[in-house]
């Protein structure tokens, strides 16, 4: 049986918050936790993608780009994760990932009526999160960094609602047995969470937000960063 999980890279972080802090695929391979998954990085931008059978589990990053542009590679990697979820391949899709699930299986992807969420925001699991083996172990609310104009607006046909709050009803869900999105990072540190706000200041300024009120609310969201050492603790029993 096979111990390789892919990372698959939708995008990268500013290059000079990479420079100092590392690149997304970093943060999610840290995070995970697993030195007894052979983790190995494709960038779906450039690099053919693997047989989903050759693979034990796969994280899809984030990303600067739209799903709703349905740019070549997106649309080509969105076709190989429906594959993925039809073969029963453990999948996890974070932020752009998390979208582009939805939308791979004809969800509707568009952008949030209210424009940006981001920081740290609670999140409330919903019922059905009780006995999911990725985000069950998770407090009722816990605090998650997010970042996002576009959300995954309706589910999947048959997907569970596993979290979500009262700006973003969609934080997290899960399709069949084995196939998961979230809309929050549980990748980002805080450090991450508030050199975007930094980054992010003149546009948010311009939309109304008050940049520096959000960088002193981010705090660090241990609970969020579970999923990823959960999912590979279920990548490693499946």
């Amino acid at each position: 049986m096979t111990s390789t999980l892919l990372i698959l890279k939708a995008g990268s972080t500013f290059p000079a918050l990479a420079q100092t802090l590392g690149d997304f695929d970093d943060w999610i391979r840290h995070g995970l936790d697993a030195p007894a998954l052979d983790v190995r990085v494709a960038d779906a931008r450039l690099d053919a993608l693997p047989a989903p059978q050759t693979l034990a589990g796969v994280v899809i990053t984030g990303s600067h780009a739209m799903v709703t542009d349905r740019e070549p590679w997106s649309e080509a990697a969105a076709a190989w994760l429906r594959g993925a979820v039809q073969a029963g391949l453990p999948v996890l899709g974070i932020c752009y990932g998390h979208q582009l699930l939805a939308h791979c299986l004809d969800g509707e992807v568009g952008y949030h009526p209210g424009g940006i969420e981001v920081g740290s925001v609670a999140v409330q699991l919903q019922p059905a999160a009780s006995a999911d083996p990725v985000l069950g172990d998770l407090p009722p609310v816990f605090p998650a960094q997010v970042v996002h104009r576009q959300s995954v607006r309706t589910l999947p046909e048959g997907a569970v609602l596993l979290a979500g709050n009262a700006y973003e009803p969609n934080q997290a869900f899960r399709v069949g047995a084995a196939a998961w999105g979230v809309q929050f990072h549980p990748e980002f540190s805080a450090q991450a969470m508030r050199a975007y706000v930094e980054r992010l200041a003149p546009e948010l300024r311009e939309e109304g937000h008050d940049p520096a009120a959000l960088g002193a609310q981010v705090v660090d969201t241990p609970a969020a960063a579970r999923v990823l050492r959960n999912f590979a603790r279920h990548v490693q029993g499946a």
